[in-house]
């Protein structure tokens, strides 16, 4: 005959068990501490990893997540981590990385079809605006001026690299040659910059970018930006894939003294078909969170939350949303817009007098490939 001690000691050590393992009955409950989830990023100083922050300390902890905030090359690393890494449950992705997985997996590459065919959407976020940075001295004035040119494109990695892979194939029909084509960090690529070891240097990033508002004054005075001919043959071809966007003078203010037009690429957050019963809970946990913190994101996360919309639209083909999250999401837009038209029609009455209710979003490698982490380094 088992004591009653030992049995409380038993169930204690499986319900230890069953939290390690994703199963234990809901985060934050009184048996169980934060449940450990991880969530890649980007590059340190990058808009990225401030994102992932607000996550982590807006949503995740009240839906008692402790969530890990970690930096990364960027967009492709994300995909591989999201995929193979134990604890990572989310990350940041740029769209034309996605895409780009779909479309090598579409085209017969085994690897691409295994790391992204499980991987699922939770929202679309915002735009991240590409910059093409030269020297305050340079001749270069607009993107399509930069072929032929010694350019950074970011990290292998990185979603920096396979935008600006993309970008430059786009405008002039072929790819940057080996000789061109740099892979330093953001920080390093303007380094390099500045003391002429390269020509421009293009970095992905949601304004404002902590890169840029840190930078040194003096160092910020000898770099400027390219910008965007709507009238070039080349910007017709680039918007295919990327929108028109504008970097701001209020973004900059000690930098750029008139506005830049340029391209964007959109961010979005991404996780995995989970089935784990535990899993799942603490998904859809999260999902309840992100939709009652969500304005508190906006207040106080970094300005790009602004820009976010809670609304889950219709996806191309292959993008799939994460099935427990979007019925948790889509319950709550429904419940905010339902709150929204009352408060508006309580405001109409109460301005008016009147009812308003009547008045009613590899080894062997191509380049592609190995932007896309598909191959042996």
């Amino acid at each position: 005959m088992f004591s009653t001690q030992f049995m409380r000691n038993a169930a204690r050590g499986a319900l230890a068990l069953f939290a390690a393992i994703g199963l234990a009955s809901a985060p934050g409950s009184s048996y169980a501490d934060p449940v450990p989830y991880k969530i890649t990023t980007g590059q340190e100083r990058g808009t990225y990893i401030q994102i992932g922050q607000d996550l982590s300390k807006y949503v995740a902890e009240p839906a008692g997540i402790d969530l890990e905030v970690l930096p990364s090359k960027g967009s492709a690393e994300n995909v591989q981590r999201m995929r193979y890494e134990p604890g990572v449950k989310f990350a940041l992705v740029q769209s034309d990385v996605y895409q780009a997985y779909l479309d090598m997996a579409n085209s017969g590459n085994a690897e691409a079809g295994k790391i992204i065919q499980p991987l699922r959407l939770i929202m679309p976020l915002y735009d991240e605006e590409i910059y093409f940075v030269v020297r305050s001295d340079s001749t270069l004035k607009n993107i399509n001026e930069i072929k032929g040119k010694n350019i950074s494109v970011g990290p292998i990695g990185s979603g920096t690299a396979q935008s600006a892979e993309t970008l430059y194939r786009l405008m002039f029909g072929e790819p940057i040659p080996d000789a061109n084509e740099q892979h330093f960090n953001n920080e390093d690529a303007l380094a390099k910059l500045i003391v002429r070891k390269i020509d421009v240097a293009v970095i992905v990033a949601g304004q404002p970018a902590k890169l840029f508002q840190d930078m040194n004054p003096e160092l910020l005075q000898q770099i400027k930006l390219l910008r965007l001919d709507p009238s070039a043959p080349e910007t017709a071809r680039a918007k295919q894939t990327y929108f028109p966007a504008t970097i701001r003078t209020t973004s900059y203010p000690n930098w750029i003294q008139e506005d830049t037009p340029t391209l964007t690429v959109k961010a979005f957050l991404v996780t995995y078909d989970y089935g784990l019963r535990g899993t799942v809970g603490a998904l859809s946990k999260f999902a309840d969170s992100l939709c009652t913190n969500f304005d508190t994101l906006q207040a106080n996360g970094h300005p790009k939350w602004k820009q976010v919309h809670l609304e889950l639209p219709p996806l191309t083909r292959g993008w799939k949303y994460y099935p427990p999250i979007e019925k948790h999401l889509r319950a709550c837009i429904t419940r905010r817009a339902a709150l929204a038209q009352s408060q508006g029609s309580a405001q109409t009455i109460s301005a008016h007098g009147t009812d308003a209710a009547a008045q009613k979003k590899k080894s062997n490698c191509t380049a592609q490939e190995k932007l896309l982490l598909l191959c042996d380094q």
